[in-house]
């Protein structure tokens, strides 16, 4: 295979598919590189496409598994990344890298992952091309852009509330126009929705999991209130309040949204709530 690449040095084209996306704590269970080589006498360079299965040694959840199609029982003999580290560094030595939503993500993964196998791999002299990046840049995600894409026009007077507000009616009408029964998917939140020209499915579809509005705190998968920031991150709103009520005053005085503030005053009673009709 060739590429249509202009380089000075090769291009590591990579992807990983993972046991989640928290790059200290997630483990990569394949990675694909495509490698673009420098071309010569204005050929094309090649392109070397090398793949690795590999065993996380942690569990795959089953809602990852669902989302890129690799269970434990897929990788319980492939080697572990520590086992492939040295051949993958030697494979990457002296290439920038490229990647969708790469800097972000795939990066700092990859990253990790070489510094929990001891192997050095230096990024300082790397250049990084996130196509993700690029291509948010070339078609921005913005009410000129959703104009132009759903209703084939200009959107002239932009910013201003009248001219903003037609031109959401005239999208939110154009999509319910010619996408119902389209389905879609929420890679976030790991579910799947079919438009329809109906409120409480489109509510359902733009929803976020957010408890307060500033999303301080998140519900969980069971529905549990969990904190989203801070050295609390990731625990229970009620735990926190519980073992540490400092927590809830500390809050009540800090910089944060009143609305913020009445979510956890409402938590708070809920907590005192309970505890008083435990004893009864």
């Amino acid at each position: 295979m060739t590429h249509p690449f202009l380089l000075k040095k090769p291009l590591a084209i990579f992807d990983l598919e993972t046991t989640g996306v928290n790059p200290a704590k997630d483990r990569i269970v394949e990675v694909c590189v495509a490698k673009a080589l420098p071309g010569k006498d204005k050929n094309p360079g090649e392109l070397v496409v090398k793949t690795y299965r590999i065993n996380p040694g942690i569990p795959i959840p089953l809602e990852t598994s669902l989302i890129h199609g690799i269970y434990d029982e897929d990788v319980k003999d492939a080697p572990s990344f520590k086992s492939i580290a040295k051949t993958l560094a030697q494979f990457l030595d002296g290439c920038d890298l490229a990647g969708f939503n790469s800097n972000r993500f795939d990066i700092p993964l990859l990253v990790e992952e070489f510094l929990r196998a001891n192997v050095d791999f230096d990024i300082k002299n790397r250049r990084m091309v996130d196509v993700q990046r690029i291509y948010h840049l070339m078609e921005p995600r913005n009410l000129t852009a959703a104009y132009r894409h759903f209703c084939g026009k200009e959107l002239v007077g932009a910013h201003g509330a009248e001219a903003d507000t037609l031109a959401t009616f005239e999208v939110l009408g154009s999509i319910v126009e010619k996408h119902t029964g389209r389905t879609i998917r929420d890679e976030q939140r790991k579910i799947s929705f079919t438009i329809d020209n109906d409120m409480e499915v489109l509510d359902s579809i733009a929803r976020n999991n957010n408890v307060d509005l500033a999303g301080r705190m998140v519900f969980n998968e069971k529905g549990e209130e969990i904190i989203n920031f801070g050295k609390h991150a990731g625990k229970s709103v009620l735990d926190v309040l519980k073992t540490e009520p400092s927590f809830y005053d500390w809050i009540q005085k800090g910089d944060f949204s009143l609305d913020t503030k009445r979510r956890f005053t409402e938590i708070r009673l809920r907590m005192f709530t309970g505890a008083l009709n435990g004893k009864k």
